[in-house]
Order: structure tokens, then C-alpha cells, then sequence
């Protein structure tokens, strides 16, 4: 594809060699990935700066140049400055590989909470109806049937074109996708057409990053601002947040909610640890999940699949067989009539919904044990919230590690314990091997118990100081329930 065709649709601040118009094999923003007649794109990321590797791109072979500060001095290639680098990375990606989001049907899914659990159900939903669709998640990617690793929530700009695309030429038509506010924020998402989003909910988390919460909860609302009045805009009423992700949308907008009027409502009518019985727009369904977070996204679920046209009954049908997403609320039997429960709650509002689903099946001869732990290198306020969060929903709670990263475990689990009173302090372990502290919460617990292991959920490895270390809770728990 020609460089005046891939750099139609970007705010191109300056031009240098106008007359120079090659044709792009490739589009690339990591120098170390590039080969002969690419485009090089200089996005300045959290841990280096592309425009660093200008000339080291130019010198092995890239055909074109796009950043927001071009070198001193003029180059033998186009180079091509814009406002904003990562912006033009989504736009040129898209249109590199066709505009794959405009031949299928793309629904995102952000929020906090209930994400990955939404679009995955949306894409069980789908297949079960028989349509051919694509997923884009923290756990995994298909392409409708290929399954694929994932590695963020949302890929970059480039590696989610050609998954869209790859979808495109499957004969997909529709694609559910988590969207993450970083992935809003960079510009990954940037060139996509979305024909419907859905909010979840709005809670503390990432504010590392953000700065503040009002600046999370503005980027997210972004994803709303960009919708044409095409596509549709679901968002959780029970949210006080959902009212504002919608206030300068174009999209046809609608509500979901479980305690106020909505397009629609949900109730659970009966809970216990075998599932729950919902009343869902009027109709009365059986499912395996259990929770109330469980029931907005069930809820969600029904309502995009109405919204892109499924027929009410089957859809009721199709969730009414659905099974758990892994590592949200996953179950696993052992002896002495312990159930473990793994689960990715890595933030205070995902944990105390994790914990307040859980004491509401416990038996009042049931004892509640929690092992949970917080990341590295990542927002330190919510530490002392969930480890409070823990100690007041359970019968006995163990710190312990999750994923440490440049952190030493030890000063994470301090952060936890500040501001516990020494009474408090009393009531914790605090053990920083993470197999230890399921191993200690296994042996302690007593029969018929229930173990709720948090923080990591579907992920299979432990970061340590910048290494990725094989671990599973599930693989854990089971060896040891054994």
C-alpha cells in the first residue's frame, strides 16, 4: 500500500519529501521488528521513546517515517510529524489492514470489573447461536474457532488489526473485545469502528496511571464520545458512573440494571452454591454462576445480544447453559469437603464481591478462608482497602505475594497491614511465598470450609523482578486438596 493512502486519514503536521510516495510492506513501531520497506511509526511508550530508533529504523531499510519530532537534519525517506504518534499508529494499522473493524460487527466491553467475563459469554453466546465471531480478552483470543495467546487486555494498534482482519477473513461478523483504559489512553483503539459498547462499572483501580479518578473515569467515557449514531451504548444504571460514559454520546443509548428501572431488569429470585435463579426482562432463567456481580454480567450479556438482534428465547436458553469464565469464582472440590475457589479480584471492589458472594452460600457451620495479595508496580492505595476489605468478610485471612514484580514482596505486604490495628494485625498471616500461603490456608482450614484464593485467577506465572515464573493457583490448590 502507498504511503499517501496509509497517511490519508492522520493530522500530519509537517511533510518532509512530498514527492517521495513508496509503497509500505509493513507497518512497525518497534525498531527492533523492522525490515525493508517498512513504515517506521515513533511512539514514545512508558519505557522508552520510539524516535530514539529514527535512525536506526532509516538504516535498516524502513521506507517511511511517521513521529511527532523528527531528528535534525533531513533524511533520505519521507518523514512524516503529526500531533500525536500513537493516534496515528491505530488510524495507519487500520488502514494498512483494511479497516478490518468496518466488515464485521465490533463490540467493546470496558469498566473495572466484569470485562473479560462479558465479552467471553458474548462470544460463547454467539458460537452456540451459530454465527462465526472473534474474541479479544485477558485470557485468550479467538478467531472463531482458532484460539490464540493473549498478552494484554487489549493488543497494540497493529496486532489488533490483524487479528480483526484475520477475523474478516474467517468470515466473522461479529467481534467482543475488552477494551482497557490504557488501551484508550494510547490510541490502540484509534481507526476502530465500534458498532456497540457496553460499561460495566466504575471503580479504584489503575489510578497509578491515571492520576486520578476522575481522569479514569474520563477515559473510559472516550470510548462512548467516539461512537457514530449507528451503534449502540449499554451501560450498568446501578453505576452512578453509567449516566456520565453516555452524556455526549451519538449512539442509540440503553440501560441495564438490577436494583432501579431500566431497559432492562434483572433480578435474582434464589442463590445458592449450585447457581442462581434470575428473572431477566421478565423471563425466569437457571444458571451455574453465582453472585450478584455474576447477574450484571449476565444481564449485559442478554442485552447486547438483543441489541445486535438474537431472539429473546434463545438467548435465555443459550445462558442457561453457560459454565464459568476461568479464574472467576472456578471451583474446585477437595478433601475433607474443602472447596477452593480461585478468583482474579485483584481490586477492593472485586474482592469485596467476591467475598460478599461467597459468605452469602456459606453455612453457618462453614468457616471463610482468604489468601490474597497485591501487585507490584502498581497502585498503592488500594493495598491497605483490600487487605481491610479481607479481614472483615473472612474467617481467616493470609497475605501473601501475587505478582511482586521490580517490589520487594515484603514492603507490598507491609503496605496491606498499615493502618490494621495491632488487634487487627493479630487476626492475619502474612506469608510471602504464595504457595506457602495456599498450602498454610489448605492445612488450617477446617472440613467443609471454603478457601477463596485471590488476586491471579486464569494467570499461569508469577512476575518476579521482571521474570515470569510458571505458577498456578488452580495447579496449587489441587495438588494440595489432594
Amino acid at each position: 500500500m502507498i504511503l499517501s493512502t496509509l497517511i490519508q486519514s492522520i493530522d500530519v503536521v509537517r511533510n518532509s519529501l512530498p514527492q517521495s510516495n513508496p509503497d509500505i510492506q509493513s507497518v512497525c513501531f518497534d525498531s527492533r521488528k523492522l525490515g525493508p520497506g517498512a513504515l517506521f511509526v515513533a511512539v514514545a511508550g512508558t519505557q522508552t521513546d520510539g524516535h530514539q530508533y529514527i535512525m536506526q529504523a532509516v538504516e535498516q531499510g524502513a521506507a517511511a517515517i511517521v513521529c511527532q519530532q523528527a531528528p535534525a537534519g533531513k533524511l533520505p525517506i519521507p518523514c512524516i510529524e503529526v500531533a500525536n504518534s500513537r493516534e496515528a499508529l491505530g488510524l495507519i494499522a487500520s488502514a494498512f489492514y483494511g479497516h478490518p473493524s468496518r466488515s464485521l460487527t465490533l463490540v467493546g466491553i470496558t469498566g473495572t470489573n466484569g470485562k473479560t467475563t462479558t465479552a467471553t459469554l458474548l462470544y460463547r453466546v454467539f458460537k452456540q447461536l451459530g454465527y462465526a465471531c472473534g474474541l479479544i480478552s485477558t485470557i485468550e483470543n479467538y478467531v472463531d474457532k482458532l484460539l490464540l495467546p493473549s498478552h494484554h487486555t487489549t493488543p497494540d494498534s497493529i496486532e489488533l488489526n490483524q487479528l480483526l482482519a484475520d477475523m474478516v477473513a474467517k468470515g466473522c461478523a461479529y467481534c467482543f473485545m475488552e477494551v482497557s483504559s490504557h488501551a484508550i489512553d494510547q490510541g490502540r483503539i484509534a481507526g476502530l469502528q465500534f458498532g456497540g459498547a457496553i460499561f460495566s462499572n466504575l471503580t479504584h483501580d489503575h489510578l497509578d496511571y491515571h492520576g486520578s479518578f476522575s481522569a479514569y473515569l474520563q477515559c473510559k467515557k472516550r470510548l462512548f464520545d467516539r461512537l457514530s449514531p449507528e451503534a449502540f451504548a449499554l451501560v450498568n444504571t446501578d453505576d452512578k458512573n453509567g449516566k456520565v460514559m453516555i452524556q455526549n454520546t451519538k449512539a442509540k443509548t440503553y440501560s441495564y440494571a438490577c436494583k432501579s428501572m431500566a431497559d432492562f431488569p434483572c433480578r435474582i429470585t434464589e442463590q445458592s452454591v449450585e447457581g442462581m435463579l434470575l428473572r431477566i426482562d421478565g423471563r425466569e432463567i437457571s444458571t451455574s454462576f453465582i453472585g450478584k456481580h455474576n447477574a450484571y454480567n449476565l444481564l449485559a450479556v442478554y442485552a447486547a445480544a438483543r441489541l445486535l438482534g438474537a431472539e429473546q428465547q434463545e438467548v435465555l436458553q443459550t445462558l442457561s447453559t453457560l459454565k464459568s469464565v476461568s479464574g472467576r469464582l472456578e471451583y474446585i472440590k477437595g478433601k475433607k469437603g474443602i472447596t477452593a475457589v480461585v478468583d482474579y479480584a485483584h481490586t477492593p471492589d472485586a474482592l469485596k464481591n467476591a467475598l460478599n458472594t461467597l459468605r452469602k452460600i456459606l453455612m453457618p457451620e462453614q468457616a471463610l478462608y482468604t489468601v490474597v495479595g497485591c501487585g507490584g508496580d502498581r497502585d498503592k492505595t488500594k493495598r491497605p482497602q483490600m487487605a481491610r476489605i479481607a479481614l472483615e468478610q473472612s474467617s481467616q485471612v493470609i497475605f501473601t505475594s501475587d505478582n511482586p514484580r521490580s517490589e520487594d514482596p515484603m514492603d507490598i505486604l507491609q503496605d496491606m497491614l498499615h493502618g490494621l490495628t495491632s488487634q487487627e494485625k493479630a487476626r492475619c498471616l502474612c506469608i510471602a511465598d504464595r504457595r506457602e500461603a495456599i498450602k498454610t490456608a489448605i492445612l488450617m482450614a477446617p472440613p467443609k470450609s471454603i478457601v477463596l484464593v485471590a488476586g491471579k485467577g486464569h494467570e499461569n506465572y508469577q512476575e518476579i523482578k521482571g521474570i515470569k515464573h510458571h505458577f498456578d493457583d488452580k495447579e496449587i490448590l489441587a495438588e494440595y486438596l489432594a
